[in-house]
């Protein structure tokens, strides 16, 4: 998963540093430019970048009037006091702040930002979990674990559990061999640093980017060795990044990983308290929002709508949005019933269009995921989602959630769209090697390449992934909605995918591999990117108001 384990290999071993480069990493290539911070919002024909087209979108709405939209993020919380976000937040204004009383008596107390399911009383928060493979295998397992064949009346859940087991030993055996292949490359970054951090006269908690080694001229073979290997890093993960972000990003995802091999599957009715395998109607969670996993869902929230023109972090796509932030994706998969909750609760408190950047391979309760998307859909309410990282084909491998009706009732929903991740240049590269596609299941693509956003306490952050393409593309849905605010979720769907031109003609390397090619085209239902500036231009035409 991780870019900087195929450069290096390093262990400490008895005080002495060894480092592996692979060929690669022994004859550089030539490193290509770092892309503007902004290019996610740049124009193909002016800038030369793969980007929404942004500033001629606002050209085209120059003028007009446009309308607040109030757009949910169902992610890992954010940060409200971020200067980016926190004037575009939105605030339930029935409520009174910190009074202790669910004054407009919705159900939840003091929910005035949004609301977290993952919480618990005391402050705490269940945002460290496992995948929805490990809790159903030890679910299920005293029950089938010895079985060779159904018992009778249960040929349904055994099917079930022997798709969990297969699923779950894939997780489990994934999560040794990277947990084996990373740590070494976590002990030898930490160690490197060290080195390095002396060679910088920099204190224990300072740190350093590719620029600052450059600085060092002289030094010992044992600096001389860990500058290369910093080198080697930065030229994968960005120049722009520092040696702190890169270890702690990888110290997450080995945590993820040890999720899976070591769960407290306790700690969901230890911290939250209730049964995520009963949906009563029962209140639960808290209204804070804000926990060490919050960057994730913060960077998601400023890419739809950060405060544009203050000369500070990022300008987020839409002008005039409020953010309701809804807390439901741990560090691990999320509960199918804080989804069906969370939606329910932006439908009901006014959310018109609602971000989803998550995703898990298995949704035992998938019935009542489904029934929320059809209420949003009943409730005029469109569903962006993230296709995954994992670039693979969801057509013959489903991601959920996803608008597949479990009871058969339809399939392809009029008001959910699905997106891929599109890198910054037309090219081979397009189409992000991590992300996943689908000519039936995914609509359409958007910037998800290296992309630049607001992170926590006034940080910024430069990441890959579709949970990024989703909000830029959730971003441009209510731009559109701001100034045409009568178009139905299933015709801002509309519009968004006939502005995504189809790039017939274009190949690009196929999401993970590096030899085969295919067109562009294969990879989503509309074959193109979306494009905010023509996606005005659509509206624009649908209400009848030509160009």
């Amino acid at each position: 998963m991780y870019k900087i384990c195929k450069i290096i290999t390093g262990v400490l071993l008895s005080g002495t540093l060894l480092v592996n480069f692979n060929t690669t990493a022994q004859v550089a290539p030539k490193p290509s430019a770092e892309p503007p911070k902004n290019w996610h919002l740049l124009d193909l024909k002016t800038d030369g970048y793969f980007g929404i087209s942004l500033n001629q979108a606002y050209l085209f709405v120059k003028g007009k009037k446009s309308k607040t939209v109030v757009v949910a993020t169902i992610d890992s919380g954010i940060d409200t006091a971020q200067a980016d976000l926190k004037p575009v937040l939105w605030v339930n204004t029935k409520e009174i702040p910190g009074n202790g009383i669910d004054d407009d008596k919705n159900g939840y107390i003091d929910d005035i930002h949004g609301w977290n399911f993952l919480g618990g009383p005391g402050g705490k928060c269940d945002f460290t979990e496992t995948t929805e493979e490990i809790r159903e295998y030890n679910r299920l397992k005293a029950k089938y674990i010895d079985r060779a064949s159904a018992p009778s009346g249960s040929e349904k859940e055994f099917a079930y559990w022997e798709k969990v087991k297969l699923t779950h030993d894939a997780t489990v055996n994934k999560a040794k061999t990277e947990t084996g292949q990373l740590q070494p490359v976590m002990n030898a970054l930490m160690a490197t640093s060290g080195y390095l951090k002396k060679a910088l006269n920099l204190k224990s908690g300072a740190s350093f980017k590719k620029a600052d080694l450059l600085k060092i001229a002289t030094a010992t073979d044992t600096v001389s060795r860990s500058k290369a290997v910093w080198l080697s890093v930065f030229e994968q993960e960005g120049d722009n990044k520092n040696n702190a972000e890169i270890i702690s990003e990888l110290s997450e995802y080995l945590a993820k990983l040890n999720n899976d091999l070591n769960p407290d599957l306790d700690a969901r009715k230890r911290i939250v308290g209730d049964d995520p395998d009963v949906n009563d109607g029962k209140p639960y969670g808290s209204n804070l929002l804000k926990f060490p996993d919050a960057e994730h869902g913060t960077g998601v929230a400023g890419l739809i709508g950060a405060v544009r023109g203050n000369k500070y972090g990022i300008d987020g796509v839409a002008d005039n949005v409020r953010i309701m932030a809804l807390k439901a994706v741990p560090n691990g998969d999320e509960y199918d019933k804080d989804v069906a909750n969370a939606i329910h609760y932006a439908v009901d408190n006014g959310a018109k269009i609602i971000n989803m950047s998550f995703g898990k391979k298995l949704s035992p309760h998938k019935a009542w995921v489904d029934e929320a998307f059809k209420y949003a859909a009943s409730k005029n309410v469109l569903l962006v989602q993230a296709s995954g990282n994992d670039n693979e084909d969801v057509d013959a491998k489903p991601e959920f959630p996803n608008d597949m009706f479990e009871d058969g009732s339809g399939v392809d929903a009029d008001n959910v769209i699905n997106v891929g991740a599109s890198g910054d240049r037309l090219g081979v590269n397009l189409a992000g090697d991590f992300s996943n596609y689908g000519k039936k299941n995914v609509d359409v693509f958007a910037p998800g390449v290296k992309v630049t956003s607001v992170n926590m306490d006034a940080e910024f952050n430069t990441a890959d992934g579709t949970s990024f393409a989703s909000p830029i593309t959730t971003g441009i849905a209510a731009l559109v909605l701001e100034y045409y605010p009568n178009l139905s979720a299933k015709q801002l769907k509309q519009v968004l995918m006939e502005s995504a031109t189809p790039l017939n003609g274009t190949l690009v390397l196929k999401p993970g591999s590096q030899t085969e090619k295919v067109d562009f085209t294969t990879l989503s239902k509309t074959g193109g990117i979306v494009n905010a500036y023509r996606a005005l231009v659509a509206a624009s035409k649908l209400k009848g108001e030509g160009i």
